[in-house]
């Protein structure tokens, strides 16, 4: 049996922790920050993680992290 591609469009924005839990970086961190308060860009500064139902499609999509 072959290799499986990673997607790489996943693989930029997904990362799989030690116990295999999807992180990822929190949105609306990029556009229209002078509206947001300074408490709220605090906080969107900690990654997330993912659901645990959204988690098993993205580690199909990155195999190899």
């Amino acid at each position: 049996m072959g290799k499986v591609k990673t997607h790489k469009a996943t693989a930029k924005r997904f990362t799989v922790t030690k116990s295999g839990k999807v992180k990822h970086s929190q949105q609306y961190r990029r556009h229209k920050l002078g509206l947001k308060t300074a408490k709220r860009k605090r906080q969107l500064r900690n990654a997330a993680y993912l659901s645990e139902a959204m988690a098993p499609t993205v580690k199909i999509l990155i195999p190899y992290k």
